[in-house]
């Protein structure tokens, strides 16, 4: 489509006549048919809120075709409304916007919805199985509309997924606001997500799907390889020769486990049932090989190892069969891990042994309580699995998508004597003490020219920046930063890049601050062509509250609670932020966390210095502080330096309570 049909069809929004239906394209992957929830009142009321969108004259065409969407896939995506063009993050300036932070929105969206990118794009599913940039397609066209129309003096409010509209505000104001799922915390059960989000009242927006914050499969490889290498060094250094890594899943979180493996120096053996999805990856370069037949697998691992060769294995079955034949097996399994989509076990987020692929997609959504037992049942006999290789030495770990929480809920034995969880999760073994505590987390960036080049010169950027840092870096830290500078070095060499040119990089608030102020400089000096959009995963030292994963290694009782995320939302909206979020959800699942989230774009203007500024620091800091109060040592240290190099920053410190005395008091 020729650019100027593109910016007609943006203008247009909804459009005045209807376009023609849609027929159901079976070559892209989809999500599957969601269960049945709804009683007949309920569905006639879900497509008495579709028919909102759209005027009187059409609702007599639409109303049956909602209603048999709905019946047919579970939920009304408005298919026929999905846009002619190609879906992808184009250039900034080819975007219809008064406002270039609009526009920078607009690019982020598209990126969000690119095939190349997204899970299920036709659903508007980025990844995670359900996590949502918008519930239907006339929010999509609704919300481009506002977006390329708004001035700075406005602001787009948007309530899980649907553009409730512009309202007045000011520059200094977010053009964008995000809530996704806020519901009352006693109707957050799996199924009023499932009985809200078929009404078209709510949606699950993952962490940076419904955020508008996804960078395909590189967001989450870095914190992979991180994650990995670490595990290496500290749960497997006793095991001499090239480590081979077991895990599952490569549709819902993009397959970044084996490129991570292979960047880390490992043999990764990774099982997804999904023939497309298989298929995707092996084309993207994210697994190197694929196999369907277990003995041959097994061999294969073999002459890796005997080798010595960093290599990615594919194997196209299910997960429970990989895990029980490795048991069977004399192969030694260093780490292990699963990264299926757990948050979301009944509706496509994991597939049970003992049935294909088809028959569970079939089974989810006809008889959901025999599924659902389906799926304890498999998850008993893959943790029988791991825990015979977790005796034969293998380090095994949650990657905080609910794996144990839900394995413990099958009844599985996950579980030891005292109750607490006998593996643990990576964020209490490597990333809360060692990233998160110090303030090093996900920070990320956009090039909104789409060149290459300018990426390039980020990526140097970001090097020169962290080289320059870790000269006077104290000891506490300067591995951390030594990981990173190898990793920005090699960035560009191991085609990290899925839809827009985009790159992450964990740093700390200073880091990720001397960074922006770089760049900001760079684009004022005509050095990188176009703005930057700024920006992290939700999974970070502030943006999340969840005692599963990201305050897993908080242990004053204060896991549970979730003025941390709110804190974050709410202030990165007044210290600068060009938009922000706050989700129910994200990895670990519906009412199990809460997220909160920003985008920033910076133009090479005073305006945006004095934006990052302000808010990059708040962002980390808010998190460290609470880290700090609960007690965490490397947090206090690095709160502590916080302050001596900003005077304004004064933070209330934990007095550390004398141990003797605590027990003295419950002595019998």
């Amino acid at each position: 489509m020729r650019t100027v049909d593109f910016k007609t069809a943006i203008l247009q929004g909804i459009p005045d006549t209807l376009p023609p239906h849609k027929q159901f394209d079976p070559t892209v992957n989809h999500a599957p048919k969601r269960k049945e929830i709804l009683n007949q009142p309920e569905k006639k009321l879900a497509v008495k809120n579709a028919l909102r969108y759209f005027p009187m004259k059409y609702h007599k065409t639409l109303a049956p075709e909602f209603l048999n969407e709905l019946e047919t896939y579970g939920r009304i995506y408005m298919y026929r409304f999905r846009p002619d063009y190609e879906m992808f993050a184009r250039p900034i300036d080819e975007y219809p916007a008064k406002s270039k932070q609009a526009a920078s929105i607009m690019l982020m969206i598209q990126n969000n919805l690119d095939p190349e990118v997204a899970q299920h794009p036709h659903e508007l599913i980025t990844y995670g199985g359900n996590g949502a940039v918008f519930q239907n397609w006339a929010q999509y066209l609704l919300t481009m509309k506002y977006l390329a129309e708004m001035s700075e003096n406005q602001t787009l409010v948007m309530y899980s997924g649907h553009p409730m509209g512009l309202f007045p505000s000011h520059p200094d104001a977010p053009r964008v606001v995000v809530t996704n799922g806020m519901v009352i915390p006693n109707y957050s059960s799996r199924d009023d997500y499932e009985r809200m989000n078929a009404l078209g009242v709510s949606q699950y927006g993952q962490m940076t799907a419904g955020s508008y914050m996804y960078i395909g499969p590189q967001g989450i490889v870095h914190g992979t390889t991180i994650t990995v290498m670490n595990a290496a060094r500290l749960k497997a250094a006793k095991n001499k020769g090239i480590k081979v890594f077991v895990t599952s899943g490569l549709g819902g979180m993009s397959g970044a486990q084996p490129k991570a493996a292979v960047i880390a120096g490992m043999i990764c053996v990774v099982a997804e049932i999904n023939p497309k999805v298989v298929q995707i990856r092996h084309k993207q370069g994210w697994v190197d090989e694929i196999f369907t037949d277990l003995d041959i697998l097994i061999k294969r691992i073999k002459t890796a190892k005997n080798k010595n060769e960093r290599v990615s294995l594919a194997y196209q079955g299910n997960v429970v069969d990989l895990w029980e034949k490795l048991a069977e097996s004399e192969i030694e399994i260093d780490l292990g891990s699963d990264q299926t989509s757990l948050h979301n076990p009944f509706a496509g987020g994991y597939y049970p042994a003992g049935i294909t692929f088809e028959e569970s997609n079939k089974m989810m959504a006809e008889n959901p309580e025999s599924f659902k037992e389906k799926v304890y049942e498999s998850l008993r006999k893959q943790v029988v699995a791991i825990n015979k290789l977790a005796k034969k030495g293998m380090y095994f770990w949650d990657y905080g998508n609910a794996f144990l929480l839900e394995s413990g809920r099958a009844g599985a034995e996950v579980f030891n004597n005292d109750g607490s969880f006998r593996y643990p999760s990576y964020v209490q073994d490597i990333m809360g003490p060692l990233f998160f505590d110090y303030g090093f987390g996900p920070f990320r960036w956009v090039c909104t020219s789409g060149k290459p080049s300018d990426l390039e010169t980020t990526d140097q950027i970001a090097a020169n920046v962290l080289e320059e840092l870790v000269r006077t870096a104290p000891g506490e830290i300067r591995s951390q930063m030594e990981d990173n500078i190898h990793w920005i070095k090699e960035a560009g060499n191991n085609n990290l890049v899925v839809g827009s040119q985009a790159r992450i990089l964990y740093a700390d608030s200073t880091g990720r601050t001397k960074i922006a102020l770089a760049f900001n400089k760079a684009i004022k000096n005509g050095e990188i062509s176009a703005p930057i959009v700024l920006g992290r995963d939700h999974h970070d030292v502030s943006g999340t509250d969840s005692p599963y994963r990201e305050t897993s290694n908080i242990y004053d009782g204060s896991a549970f609670t979730a003025d941390m995320a709110v804190q974050n939302f709410v202030g990165d909206s007044f210290r600068g932020a060009t938009w922000v979020s706050l989700h129910n959800g994200g990895g670990v699942g519906w009412g199990e966390v809460i997220n909160g989230g920003f985008g920033l774009t910076i133009d090479g203007s005073q305006e945006a210095e004095r934006r990052l500024k302000m808010m990059l620091h708040w962002d980390v800091n808010n998190g460290i502080a609470r880290r700090s109060w609960a007690q965490n040592q490397p947090a206090r240290f690095a709160i502590e330096q916080a302050m001596k190099e900003n005077s304004d920053l004064k933070v209330t410190l934990p007095n550390e309570a004398d141990e003797y005395l605590l027990n003295s008091l419950f002595q019998v």
